[in-house]
């Protein structure tokens, strides 16, 4: 079982920054991806931007060039900096996981979420 731990949401006015990070713990050998998603209001969970083990990283476009995702992987940390913030990136932010075990199986793993709010 891995547990992830978010922090660093709060309030900010648009054109503001905010560093989201997620700390994983238990068992946490062979986590690949890490990741963040959002989930704003009436709407999908969207992924926000994704890191491998090895460091590619999959931003998605509502973001490129405003939000940079980092990983620590000793410890597995997670971090998302975002900067030029709009009202639109508002949402519930999520941290998630994926770990592969020996026999080839997936699992993935969700933190508790953190919110977001940017004012215009």
């Amino acid at each position: 079982q891995v547990q992830l731990v978010e922090s660093g949401g709060g309030l900010v006015q648009a054109g503001g920054s905010l560093r989201l990070s997620c700390a994983a713990s238990g068992s946490t050998f062979r986590i690949n991806t890490m990741g963040w998603y959002r989930q704003a209001p009436g709407k999908q969970r969207e992924l926000v931007a994704a890191i491998s083990s090895g460091g590619s990283t999959n931003v998605a476009d509502p973001v490129k060039g405003r939000f940079t995702i980092t990983r620590d992987n000793a410890p597995n940390t997670l971090s998302l900096q975002m900067n030029t913030l709009k009202p639109e990136d508002t949402a519930v932010y999520y941290c998630h996981a994926e770990q592969l075990t020996a026999a080839g199986r997936t699992y993935e793993y969700w933190g508790q979420g953190t919110q977001v709010t940017v004012s215009s």
